[in-house]
């Protein structure tokens, strides 16, 4: 196990799903950990939201009020709940450890794991 999101699926407008990711140790701890999405068509991965080791959070102005990411460093997960999904979130959502860089974060590392798709359609 490197980066290995799960939890995605087809939901309604307004409705919730709760993604996961299961990290190697070696790269989950002390490490800020981050949800990034990428929309069909698009070459570009955005940030969702970040959860530091100290459990700080930072989200995207989207995501802020909607999603909730946490992180269990017990058993090297992060989870990002989110609720009142619209069809604009449709995307295949990835976790990767999170890098910060001034003020921004951007994904840490090169090689990305595998991603979990979430449409929401009605």
């Amino acid at each position: 196990v490197q980066l290995q999101a799960y939890g995605g699926g087809l939901v309604q407008p307004g409705g919730s799903l709760t993604l996961s990711c299961v990290v190697s140790e070696t790269i989950f701890s002390g490490n800020a950990m981050g949800w990034f999405r990428q929309a069909t068509g698009k070459n570009l991965r955005q940030l969702v939201a970040v959860i530091t080791s100290a459990g700080g959070t930072k989200y995207a102005e989207f995501a802020k009020g909607r999603f909730t990411i946490s992180r269990d460093n017990a058993k090297n997960t992060v989870n990002l709940q989110m609720n009142s999904l619209k069809v604009e979130d449709t995307a295949v959502y990835y976790c990767n450890t999170a890098r910060l860089v001034g003020s921004s974060y951007f994904p840490g590392r090169s090689s990305w794991g595998q991603g979990t798709l979430v449409t929401v359609s009605s």
